[in-house]
């Protein structure tokens, strides 16, 4: 007797994405985003803006993800969704539409946490990628988070560093508005950087105790080098533009990466994930591929569709936790912060 396929519907609408993915048991099936550009006038995300295009947007996103991936609503085992963190406003509409379908479909609900996702996102079978072994370490990289997790497996997770200030994406994006450069500034950054010598200017890399991290000190150390040199020379950005973003993404690099060699040494585990919209960086895949030779790590590099918000790594978590019959009823909550 062949097993029933599980179908999960998931949606993501955290910040300013809204997604929509459907999976067969652990294999994608579909995986729809509808980005909002209209924040990119204001240079960063505004929440209000965001809820309502979130409104608009999700029936449209859900309608075309149950069609990519050629079944019907009434076939759907449960409805997975981004429970927090995030913008209130946001997420409020993912969990109020989850909710109803759920509730008229009569099927299970399931809550998940975002950050979760970014890391069991690798467990997504997909062709050409490996999954980790338990326990692995976890680096998830974002707008809203730098965190070294020990993961131990799907359900138990312990954070052992993380930033005591700016996100490394928010890092990046602050540090492009310096260069004057538009928003979201961090993969232009990235662009500018391949064509750019890492070694041209020099920052020094923040002392923080632990596996943490910190970023604002080395954003307003960039501030002053830039203001510095901009009243010597008016040009100077237009000028050594690549250079610019070559060195600062490699000290960003290099702080990432010593932390997470100290915590490999600490725990012993050489299996190393990296997770989030960050992780879509050039030069920080680069290096953690570098890092497999350098350190014998097995390191392992989520697909690019799966690195920034996605509903996809939405489903992957609500796969696993149906599976434990892990589920909510309609007093769930929303929460913009919640326990890791």
């Amino acid at each position: 007797m062949t097993k029933q396929p599980i179908y999960i519907l998931a949606i993501e609408s955290s910040c300013d994405d809204t997604a929509a993915a459907v999976l067969k048991n652990d294999k994608v099936l579909s995986n729809v985003v509808a980005r909002q550009s209209i924040h990119e006038e204001y240079g960063g995300v505004v929440p209000e803006l965001a809820s309502r295009a979130h409104q608009q947007n999700i029936v449209p996103v859900i309608d075309v993800a149950l069609k990519k991936a050629g079944i019907d609503k009434s076939q759907l085992s449960g409805i997975a969704f981004t429970q927090g963190p995030g913008l209130m406003g946001s997420l409020l509409v993912g969990s109020s539409f989850a909710k109803s379908m759920a509730l008229s479909l009569n099927i299970p609900l399931v809550s998940v946490h975002h950050m979760h996702a970014h890391v069991l996102a690798h467990f997504i079978d997909e062709e050409g990628f490996d999954k980790p072994v338990f326990p692995f370490l976890a680096m998830t990289i974002s707008g809203g988070h730098t965190q070294i997790i020990n993961v131990k497996s799907f359900f138990e997770m312990e954070i052992i560093g993380e930033t005591t200030d700016d996100a490394v994406g928010e890092a990046f994006d602050k540090t492009a508005k310096i260069l004057g450069l538009p928003y979201p500034g961090g993969p232009l950054i990235d662009k500018y950087a391949q064509s750019g010598n890492p070694k041209a200017f020099t920052f020094t890399k923040p002392k923080v105790d632990g596996l943490n991290f910190s970023f604002s000190g080395l954003k307003t150390q960039i501030l002053y080098f830039i203001q510095k040199n901009v009243k010597e020379n008016p040009n100077f950005i237009e000028e050594n533009r690549n250079d610019i973003c070559a060195s600062i993404q490699y000290t960003i690099i290099q702080i990432l990466m010593e932390k997470l060699k100290i915590a490999s040494q600490e725990t012993g585990i050489t299996q190393v994930a990296i997770g989030g919209g960050v992780s879509a960086n050039s030069g920080i895949r680069t290096t953690l591929k570098e890092a497999e030779t350098k350190y014998g790590w097995k390191t392992f590099i989520p697909k690019f569709e799966y690195t920034t918000d996605n509903a996809a790594m939405i489903g992957i978590v609500g796969y696993y936790k149906f599976l434990e019959k892990q589920f909510e009823d309609a007093s769930v909550v929303s929460k913009a912060r919640i326990e890791f």
